[in-house]
């Protein structure tokens, strides 16, 4: 790769992007090796390919974990893993009106997808006739909410029960480059992750995979994985910064900065300028300060709590948003440092227990 300077290399990477073309590996890494002092010239450069395919919306999302911990897989990421001390609440599966009367207060508060995940290797077949009763309460008092599923690999005819059931979508992370893989995870393999995405798009649910970053992975690990993304064309991709939760693996890894993770999310916007892109779990912790910045970023992210930690106050994020000069996409309209132990909060409100949910 030539030597370029920041005035020649972003515009053209921005042209490109704005012209719908695919941005190619040598510039998705020019990107992520941007310093520091280029950070805001990275971020007004993809800020404009943002603003013309999605102007100045902000689609909200919200979790609602079914069940929580317990997790038989071993990803090294995971609060809910086998082996995870982490001090997270735990719950077996909650009952679809409880699900039901979160994704209300959630959609009340300005939400357009609902998130329905239930950690595990995958879902038996009880569980999605389970996860479809759920769907269908939800559809049921809020008709016009999008509904995505999250359980993990699934096996011949779910993807297609769940789509019959009325969810809209399914998640499926891919997590890390195929290159990286073994190295958080040893009960399931990346091609299995791949594997499930094409049969939820095969299905007719809208494919949603994404990432989790700070995990150690170097600047050719990230484009390979938004490269691996860019085949399996989602159509939401969630960027993730790693929750290092204590009793994980990962603990200790706090080597991301605010503005890695900036030029992480501006990279993801010019691989993918018409997708939905969504700043989703870790970007209080990570970004900061600096969430704004993001937003000129990323079109979607998620509102309140996450699985199993505590996000910031949802009338914050709205703030945020108004703040920040955007406006949160309504159900009608088209459509994603320093250590800081204290910041990692684990969730005990909402689903599971008592305690009012954080909308």
């Amino acid at each position: 790769m030539t030597h370029r300077t920041i005035d020649e290399i972003l515009p053209a990477i921005a042209a490109k992007a704005l012209g719908g073309g695919p941005v190619s590996r040598d510039d998705l890494l020019a990107v992520l090796a941007r310093s520091d002092d280029d950070l805001l010239d990275v971020v007004a450069a993809a800020g404009r390919v943002r603003r013309k395919f999605f102007g100045r919306r902000v689609k909200l999302n919200y979790l609602v974990n079914l069940k929580s911990g317990l997790c038989p897989e071993d990803c090294g990421y995971c609060s809910q893993r086998l082996g995870s001390t982490a001090e997270i609440l735990t719950y077996a599966w909650i009952e679809a009106e409880e699900a039901a009367r979160h994704a209300r207060c959630a959609v009340d508060a300005g939400a357009k997808r609902i998130c329905l995940v239930a950690a595990g290797r995958g879902p038996a077949d009880r569980d999605i006739e389970r996860v479809a009763e759920t769907v269908a309460a939800i559809k049921d008092s809020t008709p016009a909410v999008e509904v995505c599923v999250c359980l993990g690999l699934l096996k011949q005819g779910q993807a297609d029960r769940l789509r019959e059931a009325g969810a809209d979508a399914y998640n499926h992370n891919l997590n890390t480059s195929a290159g990286n893989y073994s190295r958080i995870c040893s009960t399931h393999t990346f091609d299995d992750r791949t594997a499930t995405v094409a049969a939820a798009k095969t299905a007719g649910l809208s494919p949603c995979s994404g990432a989790i970053f700070g995990m150690g992975e170097s600047n050719e690990d990230i484009v390979d994985i938004a490269l691996a993304l860019r085949e399996l064309d989602p159509d939401s991709i969630p960027v993730n910064f790693l929750i290092p939760f204590e009793g994980t693996p990962l603990g200790g890894h706090w080597e991301l900065s605010p503005q890695r993770c900036l030029r992480i999310l501006a990279m993801f916007r010019f691989a993918f300028p018409d997708v939905e892109v969504r700043v989703a779990g870790g970007r209080e912790i990570r970004l900061r300060t600096l969430q704004p910045l993001a937003l000129h970023l990323a079109n979607s992210l998620f509102l309140g709590d996450y699985l199993t930690s505590q996000g910031q106050p949802g009338r914050d994020d709205r703030a945020m948003i108004a703040d920040a000069g955007f406006v949160i996409e309504g159900l009608d309209e088209p459509t994603l440092p320093v250590d800081r132990h204290d910041l990692v909060i684990t969730r005990h409100r909402g689903t599971g227990t008592t305690v009012p949910a954080n909308t």
